[in-house]
């Protein structure tokens, strides 16, 4: 069950928040494009309702998730509300372990399985994203 939230503000600030498309997602989805990499968003992860990779280079079995450093609690960036503080600290523990849960069953499927956080330039995303498609075609070779 949700908390109320401590002020309209924080409902309003809320209710905006994006889960897809992100600036950041679009700004690592515009350096690939370039780059001639071609690939598909928001691809359903095989049973494993209601999550979904972020980019996926499906042929080559790569899952890229770009991840919220507030939501996914990064280890250099995450901070705890004082405001339903023991709510919060769950939701996002379960976050945390939703995402190493996905990452284990692509990784068991035969995927490989790139995480970035949002403070991570889009640059080097994308080059890390473009080396390793590049070295999954050429083992392909």
């Amino acid at each position: 069950m949700s908390p109320t939230a401590s002020s309209p503000a924080v409902a309003s600030r809320m209710s905006r928040q994006s889960s897809r498309d992100t600036a950041q997602e679009l700004a690592v989805r515009r350096l690939l494009h370039r780059r001639g990499l071609r690939y598909r968003v928001h691809v359903p992860v095989s049973g494993m309702p209601r999550r979904t990779m972020d980019i996926a280079f499906g042929k080559l079995r790569i899952a890229v998730f770009l991840d919220g450093c507030f939501w996914h609690g990064c280890p250099q960036h995450a901070t705890a509300p004082r405001s339903n503080a023991e709510w919060w600290r769950s939701k996002l523990d379960r976050n945390s372990a939703r995402d190493r849960e996905t990452t284990n069953h692509l990784t068991a499927e035969g995927w490989t399985v790139l995480r970035f956080w949002e403070h991570e330039t889009v640059e080097e995303v994308a080059d890390r994203v473009a080396q390793t498609v590049a070295s999954k075609k050429s083992s392909r070779s």
